[in-house]
Order: structure tokens, then sequence, then C-alpha cells
């Protein structure tokens, strides 16, 4: 049976000297990775690309698993052959199909230090159910992650002081993952509801992973911020209008609290690289910073972390519901 280290909550969020502006490159300013080995799903583009970027810059050997290898090729071809760059490479990878999930993990071979659960899918308009029979959104951006995660766990395990970073965002704080019906058979399909319950099983996976503590891993969980990138492609314009990115021309129009993809990238590095965060799991960071904990009715902060999403018992209960799924079917 699998020991579960207990679930002690921090005393006090821990600080860094990071802000929102500070880019991916200068969280990681000075710090080696030569000789460690990451793979960045969805690093082909956005803050995915600029992850890469930052941990090739600094010595590692990056693997950017996405649906497309092709479209990653501008990615290698800019970093081949940078001096003190580490080697970087395209595979195939569709988190949405777990045999897809499946042939990348038994391609894997020897240690692997660092993995970033970056890709995503966001808003999907209609409901579309995966080959495994879970909801899309849910299936892409949760069920993926944790099949590649467990899959990779003997490679995670053999690095001896390795981290999983999962991608989350702010859309969490108002839905908790629903149990009774997580792939909206019975309630009516809502993209936001979709995205966010996805977002919130992101934070409950870095909770969850504190049963590796014994096998030197640690994972946390972020918000990277308000970004653009590829991640609202299937918003449309009325949709881009009424949040303020777009004018009637269709013309993109960030506000300027909008960060760039290398800022949005920055807290994702810090907790895949920086010694700040050695020994530090289960948490959740936005703007380079371990985020506050946001309380019942106070959801509709612009951030912090909800509860919901830190509350271990969930986090195991979705542990468990999740690895079933796998083995039989959503």
């Amino acid at each position: 049976m699998t020991h579960i280290a207990p679930f002690t909550p921090p005393t006090a969020p821990l600080t860094t000297p990071f802000t929102a502006d500070t880019t991916a490159e200068e969280v990681i300013d000075g710090v080696d990775l030569s000789g460690r080995r990451a793979v960045v799903t969805g690093g082909a583009s956005g803050i995915g690309a600029d992850t890469v970027r930052a941990l090739a810059r600094a010595g590692a050997e990056v693997t950017i698993a996405t649906r497309r290898p092709e479209a990653a090729a501008a990615v290698v071809r800019e970093l081949t052959g940078v001096p003190g760059t580490g080697p970087v490479r395209a595979a195939a990878l569709d988190l949405s199909d777990t045999a897809s999930v499946d042939t990348f993990v038994r391609a894997w071979d020897g240690p692997l230090d660092i993995l970033v659960a970056n890709a995503g899918v966001m808003a999907l308009p209609v409901r579309v159910l995966a080959p495994s029979g879970w909801e899309m959104q849910l299936a892409t951006n949760h069920l993926g992650h944790f099949a590649l995660a467990t899959g990779l766990h003997p490679a995670l395990s053999a690095s001896g002081a390795a981290r999983l970073v999962v991608v989350s965002s702010g859309a969490h704080l108002g839905t908790p993952f629903d149990f009774e019906d997580p792939h909206f058979e019975r309630r009516s399909y809502d993209p936001w509801t979709a995205y966010g319950q996805s977002k919130s099983a992101d934070v409950l996976l870095a909770v969850g992973a504190r049963r590796w503590a014994g096998d030197a891993i640690t994972a946390n969980a972020l918000n990277p911020g308000f970004i653009l990138t590829g991640l609202q492609r299937h918003l449309d314009d009325e949709t881009m209008r009424a949040f303020g990115v777009m004018d009637g021309e269709g013309n993109l129009t960030p506000p300027s609290f909008y960060k760039s993809p290398a800022q949005g990238a920055a807290t994702s590095v810090l907790l895949a690289a920086s010694p700040l965060l050695d020994g530090v799991t289960g948490r959740y960071f936005e703007d380079c910073q371990e985020a506050l904990v946001v309380g019942a009715g106070e959801e509709d902060r612009s951030g912090g972390v909800a509860t919901h999403a830190l509350d271990p018992e969930a986090a195991d209960r979705l542990w468990e519901y999740a690895a079933a799924a796998l083995h039989h079917g959503a």
C-alpha cells in the first residue's frame, strides 16, 4: 500500500525576490542545469516555448512533448548549437489519448529531473469526449498529465531530486472538482465550468503527489497569469472583446496587466529549477510567489488559491479516481 505523507499546511507563504514582471530568463539566471533532463508538454509555443528556452539555455536537455512535433521545429532550430544550451528535441504526445501517452512513456529511457505539465485546452464551446471517454478539457488538462506523471514516476524517482510542475489557472477559484458528474453527463455543459474544474484538478494533482515525497519528487502548481497565446483559440471575437483584449476592428489590445509569454513562463521555471524551491511541495504559486489561500465565498477574487484545490482528501480521492479511469475507462 502506498504511504502518503500527511498534509502539513505551511505556516507562511513562501516568498521570492521575483515579481509579476520577471521573465523566465531572469528567474533562472545563474542556475546550471547541465546534465539535467526535462520534459515540457505543449512546449512548441506560448509560455511552454519560453519555458523550454529558459531550461535549455541553463544547460538542461529538454524534450518538447507536443501533438505535432513539426510545430516545435522553429524552437528546436533556434536553440540548436547555441553555446551553453542543452540539446532540445521534439516528441509526439497527445494528452487526450491515453494510447499516445503510453507510447511516450514506453519510449522514455533513463532518469527524468523535471516534468512541466504545461499543455492545455480552454473553453471548448461544445462538449467533446476524448478517446478515453472523459470530457476533453478534463482529459487534456488533467487525465493526460496524470497518466504521463504516473507513467514516468520510475524515471522521476531515478532522478533523486525531481520536480513536477503543473500549470493551472486562476479559473480554478470558483469551480471545485465535481466527483458526481465530472464529464457533464447529467449537468448542462458549460465551457468555463469545464475549464475551471480541470484546473482545480491540476492543483489537486500537485497536492496528491505528496505520496511521492519519499522518492525525492516534489510537485507544485501555478497560475501563469494573463497572457495572449494560442490557448485563446477557441474564443470567439465577442468573448475576446468582452475580456477587453480585442477592439472593434479585430485587433488584439491586451491590457497593461497582461504578461508577455516570457513573463508568463517565469513562475513555471521558478518551480522547475530554482534552488529557492528545493524541498517545497504541494503548493500553488502566482507571480513568482506562493499564493494566498482564498476562503469560501471569496472565489471572485482575481488571485489566490481556493481551499477546495488544496484539500488533501479531495486530492487523494481524485488520484484514485483518475487511476481507476485509466485502467477501466471513465
